[in-house]
């Protein structure tokens, strides 16, 4: 099955056109799978099908089968872009949890298998810390609130009352995190439905309608996409403000430009994780009721 490209489709539809065409290169192309192709850009489309979108089986169903393996991830054959296993493990497992709620795994034994082997990488006080010496995160490292978020959400998906304790102490830790950056902000406001960081993204909003990484500083695809989805349901004229943002700045062949720390670097798998987050902050900030029905059913996995 081919995407095609026309004048006149939506954003969406060509960052879900363009990722499925990605997503699959990696493993193909370097026989390992990667957390940004396989984690990030599979899970936004495993988003697109829970949402109905006409996503190619053949996009997916490689990384369907290496997320249905959570015992395996650690033995990946490697991954040049990242040597953060800890990171891949959360990425991995958040496509998994997707790939579950979209239909397209059926396995929810595998899920729970992946949420267990989060655990090990939590801290004390009930967060996840990716990379505690950077002071800003990225698409690379998201940084620790968006990681406890991500983490949190996968244990929820898996089965909320086996990990009702490690849920627990991570929303204690959500709701007193500091959120140092727009980052930060968003997703504590994602967490728990903070007033105070749902303000700071209102006040830090740039004139363009997206969010640099603090007040003031230029835009950035990452740093709009999180505090899009932040804000869809508690101000969603904010949200379309920043929606318009990603849509202006959308690549012709459907993605984005990698956000990166420093501003202005060249990655491909910062572009593809950006790309990705920005495709599903799209996916999930739609205005209007989502059409009645369920996605088609998608082959499953071998």
């Amino acid at each position: 099955m081919t995407l095609l490209l026309a004048a006149g489709v939506h954003a969406d539809d060509r960052a879900i056109a363009y990722l499925s065409r990605e997503v699959p290169l990696w493993s193909k192309q370097n026989q390992c799978f990667s957390c940004h192709n396989n984690g990030d850009g599979a899970r936004a489309l495993f988003a697109a099908v829970r949402a109905g979108a006409p996503v190619p089986n053949e996009a997916l169903e490689d990384t369907a089968r290496w997320l249905l393996r959570p015992l395996e991830w650690d033995s990946n054959h490697g991954d040049p872009g990242f040597s953060d296993k800890k990171l891949a493990r959360l990425q991995f497992a958040a496509a998994l949890s997707e790939a579950v709620g979209a239909g397209f795994v059926k396995d929810r034994t595998a899920l729970a298998q992946a949420a267990e082997s989060l655990l090990p990488y939590r801290e004390r006080d009930g967060s996840w810390q990716v990379d505690a010496e950077a002071s800003l995160g990225s698409p690379a490292t998201w940084g620790a609130p968006l990681a406890t978020y991500m983490a949190r959400s996968t244990l929820e998906k898996a089965d909320s009352r086996r990990f009702q304790d490690a849920i627990a102490k991570a929303n204690r830790w959500l709701e007193r995190a500091p959120a140092k950056s727009t980052l930060d902000a968003a997703a504590v406001c994602l967490a728990v439905k903070s007033p105070a960081c749902a303000e700071r993204l209102r006040n830090s909003q740039n004139g363009d309608g997206g969010w640099g990484p603090y007040a003031k500083a230029p835009s950035e695809a990452f740093d709009t996409a999180i505090a899009v989805l932040a804000l869809a349901a508690i101000d969603p004229e904010r949200a379309a403000k920043g929606r318009g943002y990603l849509k202006r700045t959308q690549l012709p062949e459907g993605g984005w430009s990698a956000t990166t720390r420093p501003s202005g670097s060249q990655s491909y798998a910062q572009h593809i994780s950006t790309s990705a987050w920005a495709a599903i902050a799209l996916l999930e900030s739609a205005a209007g009721p989502k059409a009645p029905g369920l996605p088609r059913e998608p082959s499953r996995p071998k």
